[in-house]
């Protein structure tokens, strides 16, 4: 079970980052993308360093005991400022990249002590899991533990604040990001406070190094978590939205293309659904409008205008009145169609009225609507018997 739920958490950051590099190499000069990439790239190293047996083989090879104590501490600092600085350009402003280059500064300055420290230390004896209380009072390297500990807490301490402040600002899937993110550092300060706990015990002579070991792993695993799907939601919950909407568009739809099927059919003008789900919106919209365009000749003008007038005086909008008035229309020339009538004159105009009232997806979906509504008042029309309606006789009856 050693490095398990490092090597674990190492994965599912992985998975997250993925997609994101395809992005980067298209846009090498986007800021915030930078940042994401960083943030989530960063993230997974620090389990993968942290790891007993990683520990074990960069030591080994390397022949530096400890050598992978101050390379993670290193990459948690780095980790640390990214925060930050993702933090700082979602909040945007004038002075964004000043505000981010002084961080990545500050941290930068931490990470070459961090480095000093452990070059005046003496760190002979290797320890793959208690690095941090077994050398809390050895010379330099106690401060590079202290210095690594209160660089990370300051860094999760003031983007969780930053983040939980912004997120009353925003709405939708930002402000869930933000919130998440917030928890999830506030979460993963947990990590340096039991390590800061544990050293500070050292220093007074007992022996606290469970916090070390085994409590502040938990912290960094579900901070790093939770950090990572705050980083990751506004980006994927817009997609989500999207996608919903989409295929919320498409069902509504059935009830038009449906009514179109048979023209489409008999006219070898159906498209074959394609295998992508992210096209059938679009298959279904071009096989809407092939069905309109071919009963364009059997559209009644005058049943339209009549529709129209009726609903005018009860829909909320005209807008919404010529969908409902092309429905019945639509309904009404399906029929006429299938039954062999002879089509209307052509008109003069380049596109009936009754298509014109079509200005997008949005006004065939009412159109939709409005078929699906007339076909389900007919049901029950259909099930509720009728009250004047002359009993039904018996065979034989006189």
């Amino acid at each position: 079970m050693s490095g398990l739920i490092n090597y674990g958490s190492c994965s599912v950051l992985w998975v997250g980052l993925a997609p994101k590099l395809h992005d980067l190499l298209v846009h090498r000069r986007d800021p915030y993308l930078r940042a994401i990439t960083a943030v989530l790239a960063l993230a997974s190293l620090c389990f993968l360093l942290g790891a007993p047996p990683t520990v074990g083989v960069i030591n080994e090879v390397s022949h530096v005991p400890n050598l992978a104590a101050p390379l993670t501490y290193a990459n948690i600092t780095a980790y640390s400022a990214s925060s930050l600085v993702l933090v700082v350009y979602w909040q945007d402003g004038p002075r964004v990249h000043r505000t981010a280059r002084r961080w990545m500064l500050s941290y930068a300055a931490v990470i070459v002590a961090i480095g000093i420290l452990f070059a005046l230390g003496d760190a002979s004896t290797e320890r793959r899991s208690d690095f941090d209380t077994y050398y809390a009072t050895t010379p330099f390297i106690r401060e590079m533990i202290v210095l690594y500990l209160v660089a990370h807490l300051t860094a999760v301490t003031v983007t969780g604040i930053w983040s939980l402040r912004w997120a009353r600002a925003v709405t939708g899937w930002l402000r869930v990001g933000l919130v998440t993110l917030g928890v999830g550092t506030m979460t993963g300060a947990g990590y340096s406070v039991c390590k800061l706990v544990a050293v500070a015990a050292r220093w007074s002579g007992r022996d606290w190094s469970v916090l070390s070991t085994d409590l502040s792993p938990g912290f960094a695993g579900i901070g790093a978590f939770l950090t990572v799907t705050g980083v990751l939601l506004p980006l994927l919950g817009r997609r989500l939205t999207h996608w919903y909407g989409s295929w919320r568009t498409y069902r509504r739809l059935r009830p038009l293309e449906r009514e179109l099927a048979d023209i489409n059919v008999r006219r070898s003008l159906r498209m074959p659904r394609p295998l992508s789900p992210g096209l059938w919106l679009t298959w279904r919209e071009t096989n809407i409008h092939n069905g309109l365009k071919a009963l364009e000749p059997h559209l009644d003008q005058d049943l339209f205008d009549r529709v129209y007038a009726r609903e005018s005086r009860q829909a909320e909008g005209s807008r919404r009145a010529g969908t409902a008035a092309l429905a019945v229309t639509v309904a009404t020339a399906v029929r006429s169609e299938r039954a062999g009538r002879p089509a209307f004159e052509s008109r003069m105009d380049d596109q009936p009225l009754q298509l014109q009232v079509v200005k997008d997806v949005t006004d065939l979906v009412h159109v939709a609507d409005a078929l699906a509504a007339s076909a389900s008042a007919s049901v029950e029309q259909a099930r509720t018997p009728s009250c004047t309606a002359p009993p039904t006789l018996p065979d034989g009856a006189p």
